[in-house]
Parts: C-alpha cells; structure tokens; sequence
C-alpha cells in the first residue's frame, strides 16, 4: 500500500473499537461488511441468548469462513467447466 493511498478509519465490531489502516478505495467494502459482521452478531445474540458476546461473535465470523469456502469451491468449479469446455473445443475442432 502507498502512503498516499492509506487512510486510517476506525471500525466498531461487537462494541469495541478497531483502528484500521486501509486503502481509501476499500473503505466502504469495510464498512459494509463491518455492518453485515455486527448485523449477524444481533441475531446471533438474539437467537441464542445464553451464549456471551464472544460466542455470537465467533459463530457469526465462522458462518463467513463457511460462505468464503463455497464461493471458493464455487468458483474453482467454474474455471475447471470453462477449461474443460475449451479443450472440448478444441478436440472437436482436432477430430472434425
């Protein structure tokens, strides 16, 4: 990151305050996920009400390990289909 392009913002997750050093174009991806992050807390917390802060907080964080994993999974997928389908191609175009 360049200095130039660095700014400082500080974000509230679970009430406690993180400074943060960013890129300034990334700033509203963080804050928005910043918001979904605590949005998913309150529900948890909600929904499970004997469970402290630190539990919710730590299921809320693992539902987002789960969705990254897929989307990752997703997307490999899609790249070897698109590769395949290409070589398909090509074997049609070798063979015809």
């Amino acid at each position: 990151m360049d200095a130039q392009d660095t700014i400082t913002i500080t974000v509230l997750i679970a009430g406690r305050p993180y400074p943060l050093k960013i890129n300034k174009g990334d700033e509203n991806a963080i804050r928005k996920i910043v918001k979904e992050v605590n949005e998913k807390l309150n529900r948890f917390q909600l929904t499970y009400t004997k469970k402290d802060k630190q539990d919710c907080l730590s299921m809320a964080l693992l539902t987002y390990a789960v969705e990254l994993h897929k989307s990752k999974k997703a997307t490999n997928h899609q790249e070897l289909s698109s590769k395949i389908h290409q070589i398909d191609e090509l074997l049609d175009h070798l063979l015809a």
